[in-house]
């Protein structure tokens, strides 16, 4: 007897097209390379991209290696506005790419934090931080606290603004985003004025509605990929996971900055996304949530011109206007 398919959300009519066209793909041991190959940023795109925006917002590139204690090296870069006014600070970006904690690289969904840079003169930093299961938790968590840290320990000779330094981040990198987050605030700092949690990969436990909903295709990431992804980041791990590598099991939520969270309505990640708004909410914390209906995942940056991720991006950008205003 065929299973029975859990009834899902629709996907938007512009958005449809996309995802149904997307082939099931198999994320096994085996698969990995050939699909971390596809996810590479392509050699040239970035300098290509810069110069596109260059025509309305020159942009300086600086690669940096920085060395974890382990003795490897964790490659960032940052990215700021050319021809900056002395003196005046401005906010920073700490970015944290997508992948599902075993692939993507540091100028993976760049386009969004390159937005911040442009309408608010925002340094961008980016972190390549190690992925699984190569480098399973806690390393990525901890390299983006590094990056963090660095940001922090250069905003001076940056002319970055130490109180409105930003925390962001996308799917896994998100997810990563929310442990370095909370990280900063257990460990008494840097300071994080805000932090941007897009689709954001928080809960090792895949076992929302959500998640099974997108058990099998048409999906960008299934519950499948998913849990693949999870068992790569804590292998080794045991039976305490740490609340720094899946934010969701955090006991506690209180003393985070003001928090911005979105994700699609057709998506895997909408119920534990939606719960941590919610939990952040109920510690007395300051948080705007969006789910955005007919959204796949990460569907503003697969399909940016549609008009649902025009509007997504749109209020992620308004809010951070805000809440570097407030801060």
């Amino acid at each position: 007897m065929t299973p029975v398919r859990a009834a899902r959300p629709r996907f938007d009519p512009e958005l449809a097209p996309v995802v149904e066209a997307v082939p099931p793909t198999e994320l096994t041991a085996a698969t990995l390379p050939a699909l971390r190959a596809v996810a590479a940023t392509p050699p040239g795109t970035v300098d290509a991209r810069l110069a596109e925006l260059a025509v309305r917002c020159p942009v300086e590139r600086r690669d940096v290696h920085d060395v974890a204690p382990d003795g490897e090296s964790v490659e960032l870069s940052v990215l700021r506005p050319a021809g900056r006014t002395p003196g005046v600070l401005a906010p920073a970006v700490l970015w944290l790419h997508g992948g599902g904690m075993v692939m993507g690289d540091r100028f993976s969904q760049l386009d969004v934090p390159l937005e911040w840079l442009e309408r608010f003169g925002a340094v961008v930093v980016t972190v390549d931080y190690r992925l699984a299961p190569e480098h399973p938790a806690p390393v990525p968590v901890e390299d983006g606290y590094r990056g963090l840290c660095w940001l922090a320990d250069h905003a001076a000779e940056l002319g970055v603004d130490p109180a409105r330094l930003v925390v962001a981040g996308i799917s896994a990198g998100g997810g990563v985003a929310a442990g370095v987050t909370l990280l900063a605030r257990d460990r008494g700092g840097p300071a994080v004025a805000a932090q941007v949690l897009s689709c954001p990969m928080l809960d090792h436990r895949n076992d929302t509605p959500s998640s099974h909903q997108y058990a099998g295709g048409p999906a960008t990431w299934t519950r499948e990929q998913n849990a693949f992804g999870w068992a790569a980041l804590l292998s080794g791990s045991g039976a305490a996971v740490s609340p720094y590598a899946s934010p969701a099991v955090a006991e506690d939520l209180s003393g985070l900055p003001p928090t911005f969270v979105d994700v699609g309505s057709a998506e895997v990640f909408r119920d534990e996304d939606v719960r941590y708004a919610s939990r952040i909410w109920a510690a007395g914390g300051d948080a705007e949530l969006h789910v955005w209906p007919g959204g796949f995942h990460a569907f503003d940056v697969a399909v940016p011109a549609a008009r649902v991720s025009v509007a997504a991006r749109s209020a992620r950008t308004a809010w951070l206007a805000r809440a570097l205003a407030a801060a």
